[in-house]
């Protein structure tokens, strides 16, 4: 789950399958993490876990308002295609994954200290999602 504000990954899980506990356990912990008001936006793709009956439900149950992009038209999704993207550029094709724990673990090392704390994104003016978030909008407000 990515904060469009500040391009943070504020939720994310890993499994051996695609069913929509996927999503919800991702879900749960940037809920859990960040608090957001009844009727923040949840911004999807039309893929079945997303339009899940069960999805509805939690979606529903959380105040959770969904948004989902057009049929075919990957602009719609753009963040989250271009994230993953990066992901699998700069981690998930950099070596084999023996377990789903060591992917899981690294995963959380990577977006913890490198995405959301390291990472520079042109579309922040080339600060991380953390300067942004604590207020800096162009990289001359940092020390040196």
């Amino acid at each position: 789950m990515i904060d469009l504000y500040s391009r943070a990954v504020v939720g994310w899980a890993a499994a051996d399958h695609m069913r929509t506990s996927l999503v919800t356990d991702a879900l749960d912990m940037a809920i859990t993490r960040r608090r957001p008001p009844p009727g923040v936006i949840f911004h999807s793709d039309r893929g079945s876990q997303y339009t899940s009956g069960t999805f509805d439900t939690y979606c529903k149950k959380n105040k959770v308002l969904r948004s989902l992009g057009r049929t075919g038209i990957c602009y719609d999704n753009a963040v989250s295609e271009s994230f993953f993207a990066t992901y699998k550029k700069e981690l998930i094709h950099t070596r084999p994954w023996p377990t789903l724990a060591d992917l899981k673990r690294e995963t959380t090392d990577w977006i913890e200290n490198y995405f959301n704390t390291t990472r520079r994104h042109s579309t922040l003016e080339y600060l991380t999602p953390r300067e942004y978030e604590l207020g800096y909008r162009h990289i001359s407000q940092l020390a040196a």
